[in-house]
């Protein structure tokens, strides 16, 4: 914690005799002041928890993530940060897919997966795939949803996307599966 006069303090005995040159000083130092107030911040920027709302956004798309919609209750905007930010060490496994889902619709998913991790050398295994079902998209739409779990599994997983029973991906009317 800075004192009062930080600035002032500094000054040769000679200086602060004069009261002209301490208020001039005085101006510098509480310019100074919050400049060192807002690098004492500076940590609580990139915390979600604290920073400011406008920042969230800019948060996310550290993470790779652009569709926090800030029309959404701060609470929610700061709960998909934090969260985003847990998964990103899982991307691209059914646990960070799972996070991800999670934070969205606020309710448990089920992801069951084929697996799919084999040496180089072994005989190729069945293409992976996965088996998503949710309750809800959240305030997402159908489609903003499906690019969603498009853009968190691996290009060559295919998956069956279900939303409340319904089948959402693939759609039946054209027979694409996965990632096409």
């Amino acid at each position: 914690m800075r004192r009062d006069n930080w600035l002032v303090n500094q000054l040769p005995m000679g200086m602060t005799d004069d009261n002209f040159f301490v208020r001039f000083v005085s101006i510098f130092q509480d310019v100074a002041t919050s400049f060192l107030e807002d690098a004492d911040l500076i940590d609580h920027l990139v915390d979600p928890t604290v920073a400011p709302v406008p920042l969230l956004s800019w948060l996310g798309s550290w993470l790779g993530v652009s569709w926090i919609d800030s029309s959404l209750p701060e609470r929610e905007q700061r709960r998909l940060v934090r969260s985003l930010s847990e998964a990103f060490g899982w991307r691209g496994t059914a646990r960070g897919l799972g996070i991800v889902l999670e934070a969205v619709t606020g309710a448990p998913i089920v992801v069951e997966e084929t697996g799919g991790v084999r040496r180089h050398a072994d005989e190729p295994s069945p293409s992976p795939f996965v088996r998503i079902r949710v309750a809800s998209t959240g305030w997402l739409s159908d489609g903003d949803f499906v690019e969603l779990v498009r853009d968190e599994l691996p290009v060559s997983v295919a998956f069956q996307l279900e939303v409340a029973g319904r089948q959402l991906w693939p759609l039946a009317s054209n027979g694409l599966v996965g990632h096409d």
